[in-house]
């Protein structure tokens, strides 16, 4: 019986303690993890929109399955896999308070994970392309 007490006591200690771990993991932070593990798998179908802050412009938007990281210089790395299983990184520059973006998740299934696009704002792009014509 005396061997047996603190069996129990430990077992209610485990017990207890893994109660108090998972109580601080909610159930939005389980699903908001599992989200970004899949974008950075390139399973999860976003836009992203770069705009200026100051003029209401928009730069650029980029849509398909790909990852965002934030890179040391404070440029934000946008990462995907082609179909042939070669990879792409684009960059946006966050000028100090001028270029900021949103990212939204249009959704996870039923799309080709290698399709993307992007698309500059023309008027942005005014002196850059040869050729161009308004």
């Amino acid at each position: 019986m005396k061997k047996s007490i603190p069996r129990v006591i430990a077992i209610l200690l485990a017990v207890l303690m893994t109660a108090i771990v998972f109580a601080g993991c909610s159930q939005a932070d389980k699903v908001g993890a599992n989200i970004s593990q899949q974008a950075d798998n390139f399973n999860v179908h976003r836009k992203l929109t770069a705009f200026n802050v100051r003029t209401n412009e928009i730069v650029f938007v980029a849509e398909g399955n790909f990852s965002i990281t934030k890179e040391s210089d404070g440029d934000l790395a946008i990462i995907g896999e082609q179909p042939d299983g070669t990879f792409y990184k684009h960059f946006v520059y966050l000028s100090g308070g001028w270029i900021s973006y949103t990212c939204e998740q249009i959704g996870t299934s039923d799309v080709n994970k290698y399709a993307y696009t992007i698309n500059f704002n023309p008027k942005m792009m005014e002196g850059a392309l040869p050729g161009y014509v308004d």
